[in-house]
């Protein structure tokens, strides 16, 4: 690559930057030159991007994890006799599964509206550590747990790790990956929740040939092992670049930033996007100071206050339409069925008319089908878009349910006499999952960690991942009434909910493929003013005229 410094004459007497080279940056910010080709083709040349994104997603195997353990266990012979509110003999037994099921769902909304501020306070990177801490607790009472009381629990710590976990991995990934690649990069998250769906479902379905507790204590004592190895990965993750430049630590962000890019830190793409940090950074300072005037100079009772201010400020002008895509995202990933049918799969096989064995062989072979959806995701998240993956996904998805609530509803009264019929709605069930794991699986869990302003980013995020855990825990505890009482319209009731997010996604959700991070206010039209845009002028040639920074 030629020389990129500027030429004496364009530059000042005093080594600024001149009007002339900040046109040709602002004119570069609108062509930019890309770190590479998108998705797989990109990575192929900076691997150690991948590798800190794939060891930042070991808390989503984690949750995974626990959704492939319960689903098998809840159905263990063994697991019910010590725990013999949940037999199915037992009075009110399937509250009280539905309880101990949701109690993780309700743990992670705890940690995940906590891990915003967190994250803030002492960066991505050890809030990671915080996190795995916690959850590393709640697992080592699972597995010891003697009565009903002490599961529940320990269900609740382990969840405060896991929301927590699943807030801050998409929010590091979406920090430190090129815009070519985040899309990629962004569905290891979901990867790894259904990777660790997959291998708790198999590890469970071996185990629960063993006699004794250990076919069930096993299987939550071996969920530790990836928590173990993220705690000590963690420890090799550079910081991510936009925090250290929001803490005005530039210097070390540029140091970071090079290192995640595998270039010299005098790369000219390197020294344009640290430079559009410092300008996004700066804006959004800038703006936060002005709203809150009073609360500006220090101080722990106005630092409490501005933290509760700001989490008031995701719900006001120029930020307000992301956090409602954040929330709803998250809200129609749940409500379109998918852990309904993680959760209760066997339940609703048996339905269909299989056998207990074949009902547990169908609900991991429905889960290796996820996988396979979401790897597809690998491939289009950064080709064919967010957004299109979205409506895609919730037609087929909609066709799916209706589909199977009409075998349902004129063949479940009669299965053994209709085998076609009920091994079409097996099919559709497959169909599916496919499509959910190419479109609603990874993008709500990528989307939301790209859209918000780096001043909002965390609060933001833990706002869409609290959606998330507290719709899950909604649906953790209305399905298993709801398959009971109503049958088919069941798959009704969630066809429903698909249709509405195809509607609700072509009307609002816009289009992030290939975008900066810093160019977010562009998508959104939110800090648009003309009195906005000529502060962000103002910064950018603050920023660019104090000339390149050095290590």
């Amino acid at each position: 690559m030629p020389d990129q410094s500027p030429d004496s004459k364009d530059v000042s007497a005093d080594g600024r930057s001149s009007p002339k080279e900040f046109i040709q940056h602002a004119e570069s910010v609108m062509t930019r030159e890309p770190y590479g080709p998108p998705g797989l083709k990109g990575l192929a040349s900076n691997p150690f991007v991948f590798l800190c994104a794939a060891c930042s997603t070991l808390g989503g195997l984690v949750f995974g994890y626990d959704q492939g353990v319960v689903a098998v266990i809840l159905v263990m012979d063994q697991f019910q006799a010590q725990f013999t509110k949940l037999s199915p003999e037992a009075p009110s037994a399937g509250f009280w599964k539905g309880l101990m099921t949701a109690m993780i769902e309700l743990g992670a909304f705890l940690g995940a509206l906590n891990q915003g501020w967190i994250a803030d306070k002492i960066s991505r990177r050890y809030s990671i550590l915080v996190a795995v801490v916690i959850f590393t607790i709640g697992s080592i009472l699972q597995t010891a747990a003697v009565d009903y009381a002490m599961l529940t629990v320990a269900r609740m710590i382990g969840g405060i790790g896991i929301g927590m976990l699943s807030m801050v991995a998409p929010l590091y990934i979406s920090e430190i990956s090129p815009p070519e690649c985040r899309g990629t990069l962004l569905v290891l998250e979901e990867f790894c929740i259904v990777l660790g769906i997959v291998i708790a479902f198999w590890i469970t379905f071996g185990t629960r040939f063993m006699p004794g507790e250990w076919s069930w204590r096993l299987p939550f004592l071996l969920q530790m092992v990836p928590g173990f190895v993220l705690a000590g990965g963690v420890i090799l993750l550079p910081f991510s670049p936009r925090w250290l430049v929001s803490k005005d630590r530039s210097d070390e962000a540029l140091h970071s930033l090079s290192k995640l890019r595998r270039l010299p830190p005098s790369d000219e793409r390197v020294q344009q996007e640290i430079m559009d940090i410092q300008v996004e950074v700066r804006f959004h300072q800038e703006i936060d100071a002005e709203k809150h005037p009073g609360l500006q100079g220090g101080g722990a009772k106005k630092g409490i206050i501005l933290e509760f201010v700001g989490w008031a400020d995701c719900f006001r002008k120029g930020c307000w339409q992301r956090t409602h895509i954040g929330i709803l995202i998250m809200f129609f990933q749940q409500f379109v069925g998918i852990n309904a049918l993680i959760y209760y799969s066997p339940t609703l096989f048996k339905t269909m008319g299989l056998d207990k064995q074949m009902q547990l062989v169908m609900s991991g072979v429905l889960n290796v089908t996820q996988l396979v959806g979401v790897s597809t995701s690998v491939w289009t998240m950064d080709t064919l878009g967010r957004r299109t993956l979205l409506l895609g996904g919730s037609v087929i998805m909609a066709i799916s349910h209706i589909i199977i609530a009409v075998l349902v509803g004129l063949y479940s009264d009669n299965w053994p006499a209709h085998r076609a019929e009920g091994w079409t709605s097996v099919a559709m069930l497959l169909v599916y999952m496919l499509f959910f794991g190419a479109s609603w699986g990874p993008v709500p869990w990528g989307m939301p960690s790209e859209i918000f302003p780096s001043s909002l980013r965390a609060k933001g995020v833990s706002l869409s991942t609290c959606s998330n855990w507290l719709n899950n825990f909604i649906i953790g505890l209305i399905t298993p009434p709801l398959v009971r009482n109503t049958g088919y319209g069941a798959y009704v009731f969630f066809a429903v909910f698909c249709v509405l997010s195809g509607v609700w996604t072509f009307f609002v959700v816009p289009e992030t493929k290939g975008r900066t991070l810093e160019q977010m206010d562009d998508v959104f039209k939110d800090n648009s003013s003309e009195a906005e845009q000529s502060r962000r002028r103002v910064i950018e040639m603050e920023v660019f005229g104090a000339g390149r920074i050095s290590v």
